[in-house]
């Protein structure tokens, strides 16, 4: 009987960081595809767009008319999913029917002033800007004594669900860790009770050891796509110091992280030579008051291309009733990815 290969037979990944599992069919991305191709968006937007609800001095849906901002911009979002000052309440019916309240603030960034850039067509000083940025917001939001987290994200690309062209981000602050932090909570706490040590501080040592899924680093941060990774070609990126939250991080780090989120979306766009769609976000411990040790600082990137700019993963069938799936393996988009950096 053959002897078992990671490159070539179906099996599952385990995700320590959620305790979750991925199954992987390397054989099947051999297959032709004759699925949907999606559109190739045109991408020529102007420097400036009169239209635009997020460009310097317009006026947005709610009436408000942005300043003549010349860095970034920062504002509570017009339509937010979370308000401020809901009354606290509860619906329950029986033991199976329960709902609760929940309050929070939602802000929208602009990255740049500018129309027509992403990250990756932005400088490192300007993305620097940015960085600064969440790291006031979160500073901001995290000190009011009701919200237990804040999530820093992107959705970049029609694809992906975002509804403007314009560079920006979202910040959502709210009264309850959302699932996907909670899981990550539980799991390294786990871990760091029993190691005395960050579960993402020994996995990225493993990794670096290993040089087969890294595709970029410097001083201060690594991009790598993770062992378990569920999108074609999902990025982690890690700090090398462990810290808990973007409010601890130096101005050297600051600066690292700046430097490896402009190689990584630059990387992303030669993939298949378009500006290459992505939802992303940060993911950093609770602010409910307690130290969170074995939180460690990192950041997620899942785009959902898989053979061209036109072919996309889609999470149907199998994903939506079972569980994740992915047919291309984390290390063959590892190859793809380092091979297109430039040196940093």
């Amino acid at each position: 009987m053959a002897t078992f290969d990671l490159a070539e037979h179906p099996h599952r990944r385990f995700n320590p960081l959620t305790g979750e599992w991925v199954l992987v069919s390397p054989h099947r991305s051999k297959r032709p595809w004759q699925g949907q191709q999606e559109e190739q968006p045109h991408d020529s937007r102007p420097a400036y767009d009169p239209t635009c609800y997020l460009c310097p001095g317009n006026t947005r849906a709610s009436g408000e008319q942005n300043p003549a901002y010349a860095t970034t911009f920062v504002f509570n979002n017009d339509f937010g999913a979370l308000q401020d000052g809901i009354p606290e309440g509860a619906y329950v019916a029986g033991d199976l029917i329960r709902a609760e309240s929940e309050r929070g603030i939602c802000r929208v960034i602009c990255f740049s002033p500018r129309h027509d850039l992403t990250l990756a067509e932005m400088s490192t000083a300007d993305i620097r800007k940015v960085v600064d940025l969440w790291q006031k917001e979160y500073a901001e939001l995290s000190s009011l004594d009701y919200i237990n987290y804040v999530q820093i994200f992107e959705n970049k690309g029609s694809i992906m669900g975002c509804s403007n062209p314009h560079p920006h981000g979202q910040v959502w602050a709210q009264s309850t860790v959302p699932v996907e932090p909670a899981k990550e909570t539980t799991q390294q706490a786990q871990y760091f009770a029993h190691h005395s040590r960050s579960l993402l501080a020994d996995y990225l040592q493993l990794e670096l050891k290993l040089q087969e899924r890294v595709v970029v680093e410097n001083e201060h941060f690594v991009v790598l796509v993770p062992f378990w990774a569920v999108w074609p070609f999902e990025t982690i990126v890690i700090s090398k110091r462990h810290f808990q939250h973007i409010g601890q991080m130096t101005d050297a780090e600051k600066d690292g992280f700046s430097k490896v989120l402009q190689a990584l979306t630059v990387t992303y766009d030669r993939v298949f030579g378009v500006s290459f769609p992505y939802s992303c976000g940060i993911h950093q411990s609770p602010t409910d008051g307690q130290e969170h040790p074995g939180w460690h600082f990192h950041m997620h990137f899942y785009p959902p291309l898989l053979r061209s700019a036109t072919v996309k993963k889609f999470m149907v069938g199998y994903e939506m009733m079972g569980n994740p799936q992915r047919d291309i393996t984390p290390e063959a988009a590892a190859r793809v990815l380092r091979g297109l950096v430039e040196a940093t």
